[in-house]
């Protein structure tokens, strides 16, 4: 008898639910950095520098010094930061400086939950936060506004950076760090990059072909089909089985 899509998924998305994907065994992902420092700033950074090659994002990634976000403004200015891809030196620099000064405000899940529990929006309490960091600098550049975002436009991209970085603080499993609280995780949206896409059209979870935010709103909404409280816990399997270009052995 032929299994279900729901039960391959979820069979997949327990599979990939380990230990082992974290390892230097397997393939890089900027999750692994994320999780030596378990620290939502530090988390947020390789959420922000994860696009392009995962290999060449968590290699960046081990260079950054992240103690700089606990020490003076004075030191942050005097260190010197490797460019990454859209981003210059500068544009690093001041990421830092930003949240560096941010973290003595609080914590970013507080920033973010007055604006979310509103309407239940984490489109809302994102655009919160980002609003928050830009407010810490007077710097503008290409780089730093691509780097940050802006989802008040809302029509282009997926905000796929972003709402990773929500699914690592909201779930808790072997993956995902669950470093917040506060937020319901029926209310995460699938953070889309073109492995999970490829893969969605597929297996026909979705037919719509733009990357967009309205894509991601529809893959989330047929994966609730199949956990309504946790659609985004298929995310990671998604991507893994596109990224190893293994999408025959599950659709077969």
């Amino acid at each position: 008898m032929k299994q279900s899509l729901k039960d391959i998924l979820n069979k997949e998305a327990s599979l990939r639910n380990s230990k082992f994907e974290l390892s230097k065994l397997a393939k890089p992902d900027p999750v692994q950095v994320a999780h030596i420092y378990k620290d939502e700033y530090v988390t947020l950074i390789c959420a922000l520098f994860a696009y392009g090659n995962a290999k060449m994002i968590v290699k960046y990634l081990e260079s950054l010094d992240f103690s700089l976000l606990d020490k003076d403004e004075d030191e942050i200015k005097n260190s010197n930061f490797s460019p990454y891809r859209f981003q210059n030196s500068e544009d690093v620099k001041t990421l830092f400086l930003s949240l560096n000064r941010l973290k003595k405000d609080g914590s970013l899940n507080e920033f973010f939950l007055p604006s979310y529990l509103k309407n239940r929006s984490i489109l809302e309490g994102i655009n919160s936060l980002q609003k928050a960091i830009f407010t810490k600098s007077d710097y503008s550049s290409r780089g730093y506004s691509f780097l940050i975002g802006n989802i008040d436009k809302k029509t282009k991209g997926t905000f796929k950076r972003w709402l990773l970085y929500l699914r690592w603080m909201v779930r808790k499993d072997e993956i995902d760090l669950g470093l917040w609280s506060g937020v319901k995780k029926e209310d995460l949206l699938i953070p889309l990059d073109t492995h999970t896409h490829k893969v969605s059209l597929a297996l026909k979870l979705i037919d719509r072909k733009n990357y967009d935010l309205e894509t991601v709103i529809k893959l989330t909404n047929a994966l609730k089909k199949f956990d309504p409280k946790d659609p985004v816990k298929y995310d990671f399997a998604l991507y893994r089985v596109g990224q190893e270009k293994k999408i025959k052995l599950i659709n077969a």
